[in-house]
């Protein structure tokens, strides 16, 4: 008689109909990896999104080869946006892109910024008086062996002859937001970080930009990660599209014609 309890139970559990999702359950949110330096654009960007579509995007800044070495340890992230080509080769190497949806989406300046209250003025060009400048203080960077910004100011110094004397005088910061920091605090008199960057504190201001033939192009490529969700493709779409253009030209990024 067991036996044919065990049985029973077992035919009406195969009548029974199979689980179905529950009503209004929403999709797992889309998480985007993206350089520091696009903290705030992404941010409305991914509200603006968000109310557009009902659709949830999760977003994580730090320094793009940061970022570039966490994908490689682990899955997660749905959407890879570096500001430099050299992150995102790495991660394009070792197979963790979806190699048709990489695109340059967005282009940038390097700026020399100081504390909004300095009076420093400086004009850049070959062997301009950057040390001099500094005084007794440190030159604000990002890291220049590990972070697109720092490699950027490194390239750019060493052009125009002027590295040698102040590379042992930087503060350099995890990326370009903390360097940004450092200017901002006082803690460094001058620094170097995005045209963007600068444009978003008002605790400091411009003192002149770069030349552009005087370090390699900034280009921000995108891609989808190999085993992105389905929805990432829709967000970066959204990103790539008119609905957001209005926002990164306004934060003063350049955009691809």
């Amino acid at each position: 008689m067991t036996l044919l309890r065990q049985i029973c139970a077992l035919l009406l559990l195969a009548l029974l109909p199979l689980a179905t999702p529950v009503v209004g359950a929403q999709a797992p949110s889309v998480t985007v990896f993206a350089a520091a330096s696009l903290t705030d654009v992404l941010q409305e960007i991914g509200r603006n999104y968000e109310a557009a579509t009902g659709k949830h995007v999760t977003l994580s800044f730090a320094g793009s080869m940061i970022l570039a070495k966490q994908i490689e340890a682990s899955s997660g992230a749905d959407l890879f946006v570096s500001a430099d080509t050299e992150s995102m080769d790495y991660v394009d190497a070792k197979g963790l892109i979806a190699k048709p949806t990489r695109a340059n989406i967005l282009g940038n300046s390097l700026v020399l910024i100081a504390p909004s209250q300095s009076k420093v003025s400086l004009s850049i060009g070959p062997g301009f008086g950057l040390a001099a400048a500094l005084g007794q203080g440190r030159l604000a960077m990002a890291n220049v062996d590990t972070v697109p910004a720092g490699r950027y100011g490194k390239a750019a110094l060493e052009s125009l002859g002027v590295w040698n004397s102040v590379s042992s005088r930087l503060a350099q910061g995890e990326d370009v937001r903390a360097t940004l920091a450092y200017v901002a605090r006082g803690e460094a008199p001058l620094g170097i970080v995005y045209a963007t960057d600068a444009r978003v504190e008002p605790k400091v201001r411009t003192v002149a930009t770069f030349p552009e033939n005087s370090h390699p192009p900034i280009l921000y490529p995108a891609a989808l990660t190999k085993d992105a969700k389905p929805d990432a493709v829709l967000f970066l779409n959204y990103l790539k599209g008119p609905q957001a253009r209005p926002i990164l030209e306004r934060a003063g990024f350049t955009l691809p014609r």
